[in-house]
């Protein structure tokens, strides 16, 4: 089956080129805007998923981790009085404008955490150690925004909200959604960002290990008013889901996916129905010599499947290099392993699917029509 499958594929080399290039066009379309759906989605949560070590604890009203009221600082001490909370660590989160010696100006958001542990970032430290934030005026910045922060270097320095600062440090794939991320001490984000001491945007609570979080959260949101607890992966959740919903993203992207799988399947099918108008005569044969429409529709589904496979490989192969590529200008992102399979699915999907024009037209040829 599959030799005489492939003779016919040879056969007719340009409508198999094309059948092959909608099956390639249509999975690389689709995994290429899934992919960029993932750097953003990731962006959006950035805060949160990078630190999933800590209980999050935030004004009640706030489901986006992007958008965090003012709370006191002494609530850190009421929230350290729970059973089970060893440490409660205060994050600040303003914006800053920045200028820079080229003349240059950026806006940015500067995130402030508590030394020495800084809870809340740096993360993904690519050059310096976290603990070079003590200095005076030291701040962290991504090694990617260094075009839209003026082209500063490490050492460089520059004003924020008037204020001089310096970059002591980098990181590296530190992306927030729709903006630059810089770090530093605490007080100085409050500082920068002219936000009184005794106020904070969020606690990051660490707890004793020998209780689940849940019950952590539980005894928070029972017992503090005003405020909500959140587990890392719900608020995680939830900022996505408040981001997606107040945006259109997801309408915007799922669309798009939405008509690479139907142009790979007109395409596709298409071709396939044209090619088995041109051999109609030869199928028709077939059968008039004894094969079936199960037969023949085997013969178009094997076809379809080579298609589907060799798709897949090329189509895959296109994704992945463009995913390295973007990564080179700071635009990370991975396909999970359960995605990788989808896109196979998919692919397979559009090939399969696409043929059924081509199985309906060969199974109505009768063997008469052979040698009229």
């Amino acid at each position: 089956m599959l030799k005489i499958a492939l003779k016919f594929i040879l056969y007719d080399k340009p409508k198999s080129i094309g059948a092959l290039a909608g099956t390639i066009i249509s999975i690389f379309l689709i995994g290429q805007n899934i992919g960029i759906f993932i750097f953003l989605t990731n962006s959006m949560s950035a805060l949160v998923r990078n630190n999933a070590d800590y209980i999050w604890v935030v004004d009640s009203k706030t489901t986006n981790v992007n958008s965090l009221s003012l709370l006191d600082t002494r609530l850190g001490h009421e929230l350290e009085s729970i059973k089970g909370v060893k440490k409660a660590y205060p994050l600040v989160i303003t914006g800053g404008s920045a200028r820079f010696p080229n003349g240059k100006s950026a806006a940015l958001t500067l995130i402030g955490s508590q030394a020495p542990a800084f809870a809340g970032g740096p993360w993904n430290v690519f050059i310096g150690q976290k603990g070079l934030l003590l200095q005076e005026g030291a701040i962290f910045t991504d090694f990617f925004d260094s075009k839209i922060l003026g082209d500063v270097a490490l050492g460089d320095y520059f004003e924020i909200n008037g204020k001089k600062v310096f970059v002591a440090g980098q990181t590296r794939g530190v992306r927030s959604f729709g903006g630059v991320y810089a770090f530093t001490t605490l007080e100085r984000a409050r500082y920068l960002g002219k936000v009184s001491p005794y106020k904070a945007n969020a606690f990051l609570i660490e707890w004793n290990p020998s209780i689940q979080p849940e019950e952590i959260t539980a005894r928070i949101n029972s017992g503090i008013a005003g405020v909500r607890a959140w587990e890392s992966k719900e608020f995680t959740y939830q900022t996505i889901l408040t981001v997606v919903k107040s945006s259109g993203i997801a309408i915007s992207f799922g669309t798009i996916i939405l008509f690479a799988l139907i142009a790979g399947l007109v395409i596709i099918g298409l071709t396939l129905y044209s090619a088995a108008i041109d051999r109609i005569r030869d199928y028709g044969t077939l059968k008039a010599i004894g094969a079936t429409n199960s037969y023949i529709r085997r013969l178009i589904l094997t076809q379809a499947l080579v298609f589907g496979l060799a798709g897949f490989v090329i189509g895959y192969l296109f994704i992945q290099g463009f995913r390295v590529g973007i990564a080179n200008a700071g635009t990370i992102f991975s396909y999970p392993w359960w995605l990788q399979i989808i896109f196979f699915v998919l692919t397979l999907l559009i090939s399969l699917g696409g043929s059924l024009f081509a199985i309906r037209r060969v199974a109505s040829v009768e063997p008469a029509q052979v040698f009229r």
